[in-house]
C-alpha cells in the first residue's frame, strides 16, 4: 500500500501576532513545516500534500523548490474539513499519513511504528499520555481497553477530563475509509467544526475485518507538542538544541556549555572536538577530530580539519579548513576559501575565492580575495589584494616561499614570483619574477632644522573674545 502524506498548515496562528503564518515560524533557523516535511520525507512517500490557507501565498513560495502538492483550505473549518481538502489528490488504496506544520519535532520512528501497526481497514493513532491534559481531545476507551472515541476538551464531561491519556491529532488510514468516514461527519459541537476525530468512533463501530483503532505512543511528549505561541516556539528551540546537545555529548564532543550551543543545519563532529560557547551551526558544517571551536563562532556550510584551531568571534562559511590550521580570532572566512594543512589566519583577516597553500600565513588585519597562494607564503599586516576594478574581479597568484611586506596593494592581475619579496607600502602594477624583491615607495627624506608648527595661541583667545 503506497503511503501519502497529508500535513495541515492552514491555519493563522493569531497568538502568534504575525503577519507569518505560524507554520513558517523557524525552529533551528528552518521553519516548522519544512522540519515536518523533512521527517515525512523520511518514511518514502509516494506523495506529501500540503493543506495550506492564511498566507498560502507565503507557503508557497517558501515551498518552491521542494516535491509536494500544495491545496488551499480557503475557509478554517476544521481538522476533518481540511483533510477532505487533501483527499481529492489521493488515491483510495492509498494509505494516508496526517501530520501537522506546527508540530515540528516528530520523529521518523515513531511515524513508521504508527504507520506498520495500522489496521487494514482501520485508524492508526498516536496517543500520549500527559501529566497535565488541559486543552487536549481526551482518549475514550472500552472496558477492554480498545479505543472507541476522542471527545474534545469543550465537549468533555467530568467523567471524561479526568483522562490524561490524549489525542495528538496524527494518524493514518486508508484513503477510501478517509472519505467514507469523512462525508458522514457534521459540526455539531462547541466549536462548530468538523472534527477529523469523530472518525475514531466510526472506525471502532466497523464491521469489517481488519478495522477498529489501534493506539500508538511516541518515545517521549516533546515530540507531538505544538506551537500556538512565540513562548511555545522558544520552549521547543531550546528542547531541540538540548536533544541535538546531548547526541554530540554522547558521540564524544567536548560542550563547553551544552545550553549555549544552536545548531541551525546539519553538525557532523568527530570525536575529541571541543566546542566553547556561543556557537552557531548553519548549513552542512563537519568538524574532524580533534579540533577546537573558539567562543562565538559562526560556521556555515564549511568543514574544520584535525587539530584545527578556530578562535574566538570568527566566522567562515563555505570554506574548506584543512589539518592543523589556526583561525582568527576576528577572522573572516567567506566562500570559496581553501586554507590547505597548517594554515595560519590571524586577527582581522577576510579572505574570499582564496587559496593558501601549506604552512603560509596571514597573521593580520589583511584582504585576500580571489587570490591563489603558494606554500610558505607569508602575508604581512595591511595586505590587500585589488581584486576589483569596479565592473570584473581578477585573480593575484603568489608562488611558493614569497614575501609580502605590510601594507602592500597587489593590484590584479598580477602573480608574484617563487621566493620573491614585496617590499613594505608597496603598490605592485606589475608581475614580480621569482627571487627578485619589488618596493614602490617614494625615498625617504631627513630635513634637518625642520620645526614643528606650533598653536597660535594669541588667535586662539581673539577667538573666544
Amino acid at each position: 500500500m503506497a503511503l501519502s502524506v497529508v500535513i495541515l498548515a492552514a491555519g493563522k496562528g493569531t497568538r502568534m501576532r504575525s503577519n507569518l503564518p505560524k507554520v513558517l515560524h523557524p525552529i533551528a533557523g528552518r521553519s516548522m513545516l519544512e522540519h515536518v516535511i523533512s521527517t515525512a520525507q523520511e518514511l518514502q512517500p509516494h506523495k506529501i500534500v500540503v493543506v495550506a490557507g492564511h498566507g498560502i501565498d507565503q507557503v508557497e513560495k517558501q515551498l518552491k523548490d521542494i516535491p509536494v502538492t500544495i491545496v488551499e483550505q480557503a475557509q478554517q473549518l476544521g481538522t476533518g474539513h481540511a483533510v477532505d481538502q487533501a483527499l481529492p489528490v489521493i488515491e483510495d488504496k492509498d494509505q494516508v499519513l496526517v501530520l501537522y506544520g506546527d508540530v515540528p519535532l516528530i520523529k521518523a520512528e515513531t511515524l513508521k511504528a504508527l504507520t506498520q501497526g495500522q489496521p487494514e481497514n482501520g485508524i492508526g493513532l498516536l496517543t500520549v499520555k500527559l501529566d497535565n491534559p488541559m486543552g487536549y481531545g481526551r482518549i475514550i476507551r472500552d472496558n477492554e481497553g480498545s479505543v472507541v472515541a476522542i471527545v474534545e476538551q469543550k465537549d468533555a464531561n467530568d467523567e471524561q477530563l479526568k483522562v490524561n491519556e490524549v489525542n495528538t491529532g496524527i494518524l493514518c488510514a486508508k484513503g477510501g475509509q478517509l472519505k467514507e468516514w469523512l462525508s458522514n461527519i457534521d459540526n455539531n459541537n462547541a466549536q462548530g467544526e468538523y472534527y477529523l476525530t469523530d472518525c475514531i468512533a466510526m472506525a471502532a463501530e466497523s464491521a469489517l475485518e481488519a478495522s477498529g483503532v489501534v493506539a500508538c505512543h511516541p518515545e517521549s511528549a516533546i515530540e507531538v507538542e505544538g506551537v500556538n505561541s512565540r513562548v511555545q516556539l522558544a520552549q521547543l528551540e531550546r528542547r531541540y538544541q538540548e536533544a541535538k546537545a546531548q547526541d554530540l555529548l554522547e558521540q564524544g564532543v567536548t560542550l563547553i556549555d551544552p545550553a549555549r550551543l544552536d545548531i541551525r543545519g546539519e553538525l557532523n563532529c568527530a570525536s575529541d572536538v571541543l566546542i566553547d560557547v556561543n556557537v552557531i551551526i548553519e548549513g552542512n558544517v563537519t568538524i574532524e577530530s580533534g579540533a577546537t571551536i573558539g567562543a562565538n563562532v559562526i560556521l556555515s556550510d564549511c568543514t574544520i580539519g584535525e587539530n584545527s584551531k578556530v578562535k574566538p568571534n570568527s566566522m567562515i562559511e563555505g570554506a574548506t579548513i584543512g589539518k592543523s590550521c589556526q583561525v582568527g580570532p576576528f577572522a573572516r572566512i567567506r566562500p570559496g576559501t581553501l586554507l590547505e594543512d597548517e594554515t595560519f589566519i590571524g586577527n582581522f583577516v577576510e579572505t574570499k575565492k582564496t587559496t593558501l597553500g601549506k604552512g603560509s600565513k596571514a597573521s593580520h588585519l589583511t584582504y585576500l580575495g580571489d587570490a591563489n597562494i603558494g606554500e610558505g607564503v607569508n602575508v604581512g599586516a595591511g595586505v590587500i589584494t585589488c581584486n576589483y576594478d569596479g565592473a570584473n574581479k581578477f585573480i593575484t597568484t603568489i608562488e611558493d616561499g614569497a614575501f609580502i611586506g605590510s601594507d602592500s596593494q597587489l593590484v590584479a592581475p598580477v602573480t608574484i614570483g617563487k621566493n620573491a619579496t614585496v617590499g613594505a607600502g608597496t603598490t605592485v602594477t606589475k608581475d614580480v619574477a621569482a627571487e627578485e624583491l619589488c618596493i614602490s615607495r617614494v625615498a625617504q627624506k631627513s630635513i634637518s632644522g625642520w620645526q614643528r608648527p606650533v598653536k597660535n595661541t594669541n588667535k586662539s583667545k581673539k577667538n573666544e573674545e
